[in-house]
């Protein structure tokens, strides 16, 4: 059965991706003009919603045509700095008078330009090879045999020199540092009462079931239930490769247009779910001292029953320099409610020390996608109508259902990711 939407959408993204192309082969040479013939694009199902998203983003990072001189130069002059960066590290953990935490930053920061570092030892490399070869070919000027050889290796081997700088390109893109940890969610109920608990536990559940399709695991850290057992509050902590890189563009307010089980007379009402994705801290980022934690226990609220809490297992840590608070009550072990607490807490000290530092530096890189600030309504959930749409790049999914599933996230998820690879190259550009 044929989707109902607008195909356009879907067109309009791939001229997006094929134009930002155009755009990364000569940023700094718009004389050069680059043609592409655009086709309409049938709506996608369901099943390759996810294909095809990771195709538009194969067009942001990989092209055809040669790197400008101006952006070679750019590159090897951040190469310099990283290679020379390097050496100071790696004589730096060598010294004995280092402390464990020194060491621990030090040897953080290496293995972040690791892969940086086999890039640019394989570029060397090659271009080492590329010389040996201009020398070849000067030398056997006569020997039209050997000539024709050291041609054609000449060109394998500027081919390679090209995907290797590529590489290196998108590796040198302005990202966040934060994108490959591991993040704590959280979503709350807004406007909307019992509905808007309602809604909350299913966006809850959602990216419970995104985060099993993406083989990350999913913990549960603390839920407080309505009357109608939907959620006022909930929390996870999920684990997995670029966890944060992929959701944290979740946040926001999330609105659910909908006829409400307690609605008799039909009408559709309006409410609002907020969603929140924090990054994961460790030690090395956040350091609690005792004296700064103020920690209260008391007995869990629940169902009573035989499940009633009758010991203070439930745990209330209280940040007193920034005034930040947790309360864990989903275990019934105190030293399990305590360890939960405080690894939400030091998921908030790190979001907020990130933000400060934001802040102070420049505008958000994602100005375009949204700062992922709360007060933004950023998607909408309209039942009647069976779509979804998101509002900060146009693209709306007539499958309801397939989103709330966690089947079809990702149309959303891949389109602010190539939006926020756009804007790196652009602030890679203009530094």
């Amino acid at each position: 059965m044929r989707r109902r939407g607008s195909s356009s959408t879907w067109s309009n993204l791939v001229i997006k991706a094929f134009r930002f192309r155009a755009f990364e082969c000569s940023p700094i040479s718009p004389a050069k003009t680059y043609t592409y013939r655009i086709h309409r694009l049938p709506l996608p199902s369901s099943s390759s919603i996810s294909a095809i998203s990771a195709h538009l983003r194969f067009y942001s990072t990989d092209f055809h045509g040669e790197l400008s001189t101006d952006l070679i130069r750019i590159m090897e002059q951040r190469l310099s700095a990283i290679e020379h960066r390097s050496t100071v590290l790696n004589q730096f953990i060598n010294q004995p008078e280092a402390s464990q935490m020194e060491y621990a930053k030090a040897n953080k920061e290496l293995r972040k330009l690791r892969h940086s570092m086999d890039l640019i030892s394989e570029l060397r490399t090659k271009q080492k090879e590329i010389e040996g070869l201009k020398s070849l070919i000067t030398e056997t000027s006569e020997d039209r045999e050997l000539l024709g050889m050291a041609y054609q290796e000449m060109g394998l081997a500027r081919e390679e020199e090209r995907k290797l700088q590529m590489q290196l390109l998108e590796s040198l893109l302005p990202k966040d540092d934060a994108d490959e940890r591991d993040c704590i969610l959280e979503v709350r109920a807004g406007t909307g009462g019992e509905e808007a608990s309602l809604f909350a536990m299913e966006v809850f559940k959602m990216y419970e079931r995104y985060s099993q399709k993406n083989g990350w695991k999913f913990e549960v850290i603390d839920i407080a239930e309505s009357d109608l057992k939907g959620y006022k509050e909930a929390s996870g902590a999920i684990s997995g490769s670029g966890a944060y890189g992929k959701l944290k563009f979740e946040s926001g307010i999330h609105r659910v247009q909908r006829v409400p089980i307690t609605e008799k007379s039909g009408r559709i009402h309006t409410s609002a779910v907020s969603v929140a994705i924090l990054p994961q801290a460790d030690e090395v980022d956040v350091q609690l001292r005792n004296d700064d934690l103020r920690i209260d226990t008391y007995r869990s609220g629940g169902s009573g029953g035989q499940h009633a809490n009758t010991t203070n297992s439930a745990v209330r840590i209280t940040h007193i320099p920034s005034g930040l608070t947790v309360a864990i009550q989903d275990e019934r072990s105190q030293h399990q409610n305590k360890a939960k607490g405080l690894k939400v807490l030091c998921a908030k000290l790190y979001e907020m020390e990130r933000s400060r530092i934001q802040t102070n530096r420049s505008k958000l890189r994602a100005e375009q996608i949204g700062s992922g600030d709360r007060s933004e309504r950023i998607r909408t959930y309209n039942f009647p109508q069976g779509r979804v749409t998101d509002h900060r790049v146009g693209i709306t999914h007539h499958s309801i259902n397939d989103v709330l599933q966690g089947d079809s996230l990702d149309v959303f998820i891949e389109a602010l990711l190539l939006q926020q690879e756009k804007d790196a190259i652009a602030t890679f550009t203009d530094s």
